[in-house]
């Protein structure tokens, strides 16, 4: 995916109504994975991690019910990625787990070793990219013959040969890749529906 998908304002409507399960589900499926796996990122444990995450989504919780989203002003994965960095700011703080500069090599090595807000943005988006992907491939993959998902999965995803996927799956090589095809704009598919409804 080239460009990472943006939030959908009905989805963001909806989340006005904490009786919305469907909605909280959902949002929680695509954005928890990604709050926890910042927090991970910045060094945090399993246990911490999750912490963070209940507490940025008891924040969005109580900040939806007011949010007027213009797209104009700045994604939602925007927001929620600063959301996600102040929560965790807060969460080392409450821990006591501030930097004191002393000017020892040590210190000088841990400040460069934190990630600067460019390498957090990058890895916020690619995981939100491969969340949606996982996302849609649960959502698609029982639509299809094992066989064809397994062309597609080979193929597309392994990057396996097309000449070795057919011979493992005792498909032509012709076959394979109209299987990729299939599963492909399946999958484009689910993505646009995630994203425009």
């Amino acid at each position: 995916m080239p460009d990472a998908p943006a939030t959908r304002p009905s989805l963001l409507v909806r989340l006005r109504s904490a009786a919305d399960t469907d909605a909280w589900r959902e949002f929680v499926l695509l954005y928890a994975p990604l709050v926890y796996g910042l927090a991970r990122q910045r060094g945090l444990q399993d246990a911490d991690a999750a912490d963070v995450t209940q507490e940025v989504f008891q924040t969005i919780s109580a900040a939806v019910k007011n949010l007027e989203y213009d797209p104009r002003r700045g994604s939602f994965r925007g927001w929620l990625f600063t959301l996600t960095r102040n929560g965790l700011y807060d969460f080392l703080a409450r821990r006591g787990q501030r930097w004191q500069g002393s000017g020892d090599s040590g210190t000088q090595a841990l400040l460069e070793g934190l990630p600067d807000r460019g390498e957090e943005e990058v890895f916020w988006d690619r995981e939100y990219e491969q969340r949606v992907f996982a996302w849609a491939t649960e959502q698609v993959r029982p639509r299809f013959k094992e066989s064809t998902w397994q062309a597609f999965w080979q193929l597309a995803v392994e990057g396996k040969p097309g000449e070795a996927v057919a011979q493992a799956l005792g498909m032509t090589v012709g076959a394979v890749y109209v299987a990729r095809c299939r599963v492909q704009a399946r999958l484009r598919e689910e993505i646009q529906e995630l994203e425009s409804t």
